[in-house]
């Protein structure tokens, strides 16, 4: 007798082939999983999160290093080399202005009180002399200057005036003296970001090649206020024998050297390097005289040779 039980049988169905446009519209939302451009929501959050977090802490350490680099490596006002590791060195040079038309040369020459002759030295210590007599061409300048003595040095940021009166009878309103046969020469110590002088303001330990009339001048000062002896001091004399007698009496305008108060140099915006004008009152004319400059610290070398320390010209009125 036939089994009238009927089996019934599931029959595997091959998938609905999707076409493309199915594709690519599951591709931007599944309906079946819930997808969306081929990732779950949940799995779109956590990506997002780290890709954040990530980016965050990228910023973060591109920051920190432009910081560092800025301030460590390319601060305009702030060398990376300094003294030692520089090219300049620890000890300063000195220098003279006005400054001949031949780099090459020494020598400033010019015939007696006759204007055109002298004319090219005076609009060389105009024009040198311009940043002095005009602060407010100088960026900054104005705003930080600080009236400094021995007592009152500048506080951070400010920076020390120069007064141009005090270089009298050296100023242009008098032709730097040129026209009376008795030039004026002013002395320059070159600038070391934070170089500090150490002075020469014990008359028990001076050095014994220092002439003896800044020896004497040392002395009455720091017998009068040791404080301010606290320079860079500065003396020039004739090289050989016959020039000593022939360069006359010197007077220094406004101080016999560079004072302390105008040291570190930090570059700090206005500041204006301190000058010793040296006013060559009564040198002899129609001959050459070879003129030596010196600047005395315990920490300024000195040799000639090397020019270190020291300043060389010529001068001859005719």
């Amino acid at each position: 007798m036939p089994n009238s039980k009927i089996e019934q049988f599931e029959m595997e169905t091959k998938p609905l082939k999707k076409t493309s446009k199915q594709k690519f519209s599951d591709f931007f939302y599944n309906e079946e999983t819930g997808a969306i451009m081929g990732r779950t929501p949940e799995s779109w959050g956590k990506i997002i999160i780290f890709y954040v977090i990530f980016y965050i802490v990228l910023a973060a350490l591109f920051a920190i290093c432009m910081v560092t680099f800025l301030q460590h490596f390319i601060n305009p006002r702030v060398p990376r080399l300094q003294q030692e590791y520089s090219l300049i060195g620890t000890s300063p040079g000195l220098g003279f202005r006005p400054l001949p038309p031949d780099v090459r040369s020494t020598l400033i020459w010019y015939k007696g009180t006759g204007y055109d002759s002298y004319k090219y030295w005076e609009d060389q210590l105009i024009d040198f002399l311009s940043v002095y007599k005009k602060k407010g061409q100088t960026a900054g300048a104005g705003q930080n200057i600080y009236n400094c003595d021995f007592k009152n040095l500048p506080p951070q940021g400010k920076v020390c005036d120069v007064d141009i009166r005090s270089w009298s009878p050296c100023i242009d309103e008098n032709h730097f003296s040129f026209h009376k046969s008795s030039p004026c020469i002013f002395l320059k110590l070159n600038r070391i970001y934070g170089w500090r002088p150490e002075f020469y303001n014990e008359t028990s330990v001076l050095p014994t090649e220092m002439p003896l009339d800044l020896q004497y001048h040392i002395k009455n000062i720091t017998d009068h206020n040791r404080d301010n002896a606290n320079m860079v001091w500065v003396s020039c004399h004739g090289e050989t024998p016959a020039d000593k007698e022939n360069i006359g009496p010197i007077k220094y305008l406004p101080n016999h050297g560079f004072p302390g108060y105008y040291y570190p140099y930090n570059n700090a915006e206005g500041y204006l390097s301190p000058l010793v004008a040296v006013h060559l009152q009564r040198p002899r004319t129609g001959i050459v005289i070879n003129i030596e400059c010196r600047a005395w610290a315990r920490n300024i070398k000195y040799n000639r040779k090397d020019g270190l320390g020291v300043v060389h010209f010529e001068l001859m009125i005719e």
